[in-house]
């Protein structure tokens, strides 16, 4: 199974003749390459699986994603601390 997070751009560069970005995952900052979708803008949010950006989407969208994967890990813990 893959999993594929969404994050934020925060900067554009280019990198080996390659259009990449810094994108916040909640804190965490990676560099991610933006082959796949060359026209996203700083401020937009993406889906980024093994550092590609594969896909552009609206701040809603990112945002029921990033609660969902927060409810799936609050689920987690609880069950980890059951008895």
């Amino acid at each position: 199974m893959c999993l594929a997070v969404p994050g934020q751009i925060e900067t554009c560069f280019e990198q080996d003749g390659l259009p990449m970005a810094t994108v916040n995952f909640g804190g965490v900052r990676k560099n991610v390459c933006l082959a796949y979708v060359p026209d996203a803008v700083v401020g937009e949010y993406v889906i980024v699986h093994v550092g590609f950006a594969l896909h552009k989407l609206d701040e809603q969208a990112a945002q029921e994603t990033l609660t969902t994967f927060a409810e799936m890990e609050r689920a987690l813990e609880s069950e980890d601390a059951s008895p």
